[in-house]
């Protein structure tokens, strides 16, 4: 069987996933849900790159820590002293220059991006995960509850829209944490003849 298109080869190289997610949770449910995504992608064998912080950011970075994950904090060098301390699940860090940097990096090294629920932080990370796997490269972005909400209102007021040069194939809901882990399994599924 082959895996779906923009499925992610595990080969010698660490497979990384960029989660995006505010410090303040939309609702008990999506924090919770937040930490079982952290749980799926550990277990799929895929390293975490976040901002390193609270909130959804800290719930999925528990969870890949059950699971034995590593999970880096990608930040800003001059605001980490002003943002605090990372959140205790952190085994890497990354102090980038600015937003751009950051930005990059994040995108750069994605095998795929999780969104979550936040404030314009957020915002700022899923639009440019948005318009980097619909122009640059198909990474596939996840979405959950909140997220789908903003992906809702940017369809319905244009911002977003499928043509034949931007598909939209890289978008998923993260409808459960079981379906997520259906999903994460069937895109890192081995190509027939790999082993």
């Amino acid at each position: 069987m082959t895996p779906p298109a923009g499925a992610v080869a595990a080969g010698d190289r660490v497979r990384r996933a960029v989660f995006f997610g505010g410090v303040v949770p939309a609702s008990p449910d999506e924090e919770r849900l937040a930490e079982e995504v952290g749980m799926a992608l550990a277990g799929a064998g895929f390293e975490l790159l976040h901002g390193g912080y609270n909130g959804l950011m800290e719930a999925a970075a528990r969870g890949a820590a059950a699971k034995g994950g590593t999970i880096t904090a990608v930040t800003l060098a001059d605001k980490h002293p002003e943002w605090g301390d990372f959140n205790p699940h952190i085994t890497g860090e990354v102090h980038l220059p600015d937003l751009g940097s950051r930005l990059n990096h994040y995108l750069d090294q994605a095998d795929l991006v999780v969104a979550m629920g936040g404030g314009v932080g957020t915002l700022h990370e899923l639009t440019a995960a948005l318009y980097y796997a619909g122009s640059i490269r198909p990474v596939p972005v996840w979405l959950g509850p909140t997220a789908l909400g903003l992906l809702a209102f940017l369809r319905r007021e244009k911002w977003l829209f499928e043509t034949e040069t931007r598909p939209l194939g890289f978008l998923s809901p993260v409808a459960s944490a079981a379906a997520f882990a259906t999903q994460l399994r069937d895109l890192t599924r081995p190509a027939e003849g790999e082993a």
